[in-house]
C-alpha cells in the first residue's frame, strides 16, 4: 500500500473480481513463524484485501487488520470467512489513527510505503503501539527497485522518497532492538500488482 494514493486508488485496484496481490501471505512473513505465537495480539497496518492478516489468524493471532480501502476489507472478510478464521478489521488512514501505546505484541507492515513527511511519524508510531518486547515484522522496497520497475514491471512506488534504506529505518526505528536487517533482491509472485525480480528491504525487530 502506498499512502500517497487516497482510498478511491485502492477501492479502484481492488475492485476486480481477484485479488491484486494474490490470497497467498508474503514470503517473507511467512519465514518469520518461528517468532508466532498463538494468542499474540497483532496489528496488522495497510492489509489490503487481507492475504498478510488471515494468515496470522490461521496461525492462532489476535489480528487486527487495518486499511483506508472498504473495498479492500470486504475482500479480507471474505478471504477470512473462506479460510474458516476470524480477525478484525478496521477502516482507517494510518496517518490520522489514534495509536494505543503498548497495545500489540506484534505490528506487520509489508509494502505499506508512506509519503516522506509523515514516515517516520509513523513508522515510530508502530514501534509505540508496541508492548516492551514485542516486534516488528516489515519488508518494503527499496531504492533499487526503480530500475526493477522498468525492467520486470513487478510494483512499488515511483517516487524515491517513498523507498527504504537501512539507515533510514534505523533511524525511524531508533530505540529497539534489530534482529534483521537486510537488502535483497527477491522474486516476486504476489498476485498481478507485485509479479516478477524486485528489490526489497526486510526488518525483524524487537521493542527494549
Amino acid at each position: 500500500m502506498f499512502t500517497g494514493h487516497n482510498s478511491k486508488f485502492w477501492d479502484d485496484r481492488y475492485s476486480q473480481s481477484d485479488y491484486a496481490f494474490g490470497t497467498e501471505p508474503n514470503q517473507f512473513l511467512t519465514t518469520q513463524q518461528s517468532l508466532l505465537k498463538p494468542g499474540m495480539k497483532t496489528l496488522v497496518v495497510g492489509d489490503g484485501e487481507g492475504r498478510n492478516g488471515v494468515w496470522l489468524a490461521q496461525q492462532g493471532l489476535d489480528v487486527l487488520s487495518v486499511d483506508l480501502s472498504p473495498i479492500g476489507l470486504e475482500k479480507m472478510q471474505a478471504l477470512a470467512d473462506r479460510k474458516q478464521v476470524q480477525l478484525q478489521t478496521q477502516c482507517a488512514d494510518l496517518t490520522n489513527w489514534e495509536w494505543t501505546e503498548a497495545a500489540y505484541d506484534l505490528v506487520v507492515s509489508i509494502y505499506v510505503h508512506f509519503d516522506s513527511d509523515v514516515r517516520q511519524r509513523m513508522h515510530r508510531s508502530m514501534l509505540y503501539s508496541l508492548k516492551p518486547g514485542g516486534l516488528i515484522i516489515l519488508e518494503g522496497f527499496n531504492p533499487e527497485q526503480l530500475q526493477y520497475q522498468r525492467e520486470y514491471a513487478s510494483g512499488g512506488p515511483n517516487n524515491p522518497a517513498m523507498l527504504f534504506d537501512p539507515e533510514m529505518l534505523r533511524q525511524d526505528f531508533a530505540g529497539g532492538e534489530i534482529l534483521e536487517l537486510v537488502e535483497t533482491i527477491t522474486e516476486l509472485h504476489e498476485g498481478k500488482s507485485h509479479n516478477g525480480k524486485a528489490a526489497v528491504i526486510r526488518l525483524v525487530l524487537k521493542k527494549s
